[in-house]
């Protein structure tokens, strides 16, 4: 069950990480950094499923609570853009373009009980920093504030190009679920806390992935490391 509704908040998030990097809410002068990273994260990406800047700051008149960025000074390293969604988990057969609707996500369902993550990245330079636990982190706090019943995404299986060959995918996912497969994104968000819901073929365009996602579920009753819930809500 969702938690009790908490007053309306603002997009004014800011955390400090102990080696100085920040976690913040996304401001509208940050969009054409955004746009630059994404080129950098997703080299291989369509085109067409990139958020451009234009899209950024579309995405914080939609629902501006949910962007954040990563900052070292003024610089932008890392980024994860959500919108809620009602989901029906006995259908999840959706894309990615399906959630995105041409980068404006404009699917976005303001009373919707899920947070839905778009995406998330961190620039090369930056990883293992502590950026993207940090920013799932910000969006677990989003969660319990809004009373939310949890996160839900769909991580790339971004190990799985380089062996399309010799394996399935579906072969891939069962070695994920049971521990003996390690992939670069999916893993990590195992690690997080995320849970496997199921495979999903043609999710978006990326040979890394060979076009396929995996979704997955934070559930509000779990906690993530770095994130502070308000008074008064349950731990797991």
């Amino acid at each position: 069950m969702p938690l009790p509704r908490q007053e309306p908040i603002v997009n004014d998030y800011r955390r400090v990480l102990p080696n100085g990097l920040v976690i913040a809410s996304a401001r509208p002068e940050h969009a054409p950094q955004l746009e630059e990273l994404q080129r950098v994260v997703f080299p291989t990406l369509a085109d067409e499923e990139r958020f451009k800047a234009a899209h950024y700051l579309k995405h914080l008149d939609i629902f501006p609570e949910g962007q954040f960025v990563g900052l070292d000074g003024d610089r932008v390293v890392a980024a994860t853009a959500t919108i809620r969604l009602h989901f029906d988990f006995d259908h999840v057969d959706h894309t990615f373009g399906d959630i995105i609707q041409g980068g404006w996500l404009t699917s976005h369902e303001p009373d919707g009980a899920w947070l839905y993550g778009a995406d998330i990245g961190v620039h090369p330079d930056y990883r293992g920093r502590g950026l993207a636990q940090a920013l799932y982190a910000a969006r677990q706090e989003l969660v319990w504030r809004l009373g939310l019943q949890g996160q839900v995404t769909a991580g790339m299986m971004s190990g799985y190009g380089a062996v399309k060959d010799t394996v399935s995918a579906e072969e891939y996912y069962a070695g994920l679920v049971s521990g003996r497969i390690n992939d670069p994104t999916l893993s990590m968000q195992q690690k997080v806390g995320f849970e496997f819901r199921g495979l999903l073929k043609d999710y978006l365009q990326d040979p890394v992935c060979d076009n396929y996602g995996v979704l997955i579920v934070l559930d509000a009753a779990k906690g993530v490391p770095g994130a502070v819930r308000p008074a008064g809500t349950a731990h797991q």
